[in-house]
């Protein structure tokens, strides 16, 4: 009899628990249904008063072809993965380096070093604009994405060392006393043993430089002024007007724009909790 009321509270716990994942993915999932309905909108429909989760009476897929060709969109997403596809693969190499230094290596005051890479984390970007426009103005670096590069791998390191140090903790030392019995040298020791194993780590903090990388505004829109240069994020403004700004063309430009970062998370998400976890326990 206990058996069976031990086993009824599990099933009744387990209903509660699936019951709150789905009542939070329904919350999470509320403003998508909103931005896609309101991208299949004409301006007529969202001007008439109909409901925000209501079907209009007739599907207007015009605005994502306006979206895509008259928005430039297109431009903007390609310009957008130029940068993130080389930043964040870069930024990860650098972050990788100095993480494994200073887990591995013996270097004097380690974890001083650490600390003044996790400083940069507290500093936000707002307070950098106006050195960075001086600076970059003299080594005209404003509209070229060597600026935009060097300042967005500047502002992510903290993070990324921070979570990769702490995967690389979790790695047995054991490992790299193998690896120079055979013969492995420090670049090896690196690149075929511990990077291998922070697969998990890597995918995670891929996933969210990558977010945080195609959605960022504020340094992009000081560094990159020319419109042609410009990515989804900034792009986008281009789709809100002064006096007037078309709802649905918009809904629909940022409703495509979700679809890189969605196939990038897809890719690597086996990995996402695994490598946050390790993290935290390094």
């Amino acid at each position: 009899m206990n058996k069976m009321n031990l086993r009824h509270k599990k099933i009744l716990k387990n209903a509660f628990i699936y019951i709150g994942l789905l009542v939070l993915a329904a919350i999470w999932f509320i403003p998508i249904l909103n931005i896609f309905l309101t991208s299949i909108k004409s301006k007529a429909d969202y001007f008439s008063g109909m409901g925000i989760f209501d079907l209009p009476d007739k599907i207007h897929w015009q605005n994502y072809i306006d979206a895509w060709v008259i928005g430039r969109l297109g431009m903007y997403m390609k310009n957008g993965l130029f940068v993130a596809l080389i930043k964040v693969p870069l930024g990860i190499f650098i972050e990788a380096m100095a993480a494994f230094a200073l887990t591995r290596l013996p270097i004097k005051k380690s974890m001083l070093i650490f600390i003044y890479f996790i400083i940069g984390m507290m500093l936000p970007a707002q307070l950098a604009l106006i050195p960075i426009t001086i600076v970059y103005s003299k080594l005209h670096l404003i509209n070229t994405y060597v600026g935009l590069f060097y300042a967005y791998i500047g502002f992510g390191t903290g993070f990324g060392i921070l979570l990769l140090r702490g995967y690389f903790k979790t790695i047995p030392l054991e490992l790299d006393d193998a690896a120079k019995i055979d013969g492995c040298g420090r670049f090896q020791l690196l690149f075929r043993i511990i990077l291998p194993i922070a697969k998990p780590a890597i995918a995670t903090l891929f996933i969210m430089d990558f977010l945080g990388t195609w959605n960022e505004f504020i340094l992009a829109s000081v560094i990159i002024n020319d419109n042609k240069m410009k990515t989804v994020s900034t792009g986008l403004m281009n789709f809100v007007g002064e006096n007037f700004t078309d709802t649905g063309l918009l809904s629909a430009g940022v409703f495509i724009s979700i679809i890189p970062v969605l196939i990038v998370f897809l890719i690597f998400q086996r990995y996402f909790v695994e490598g946050l976890s390790g993290a935290v326990k390094g």
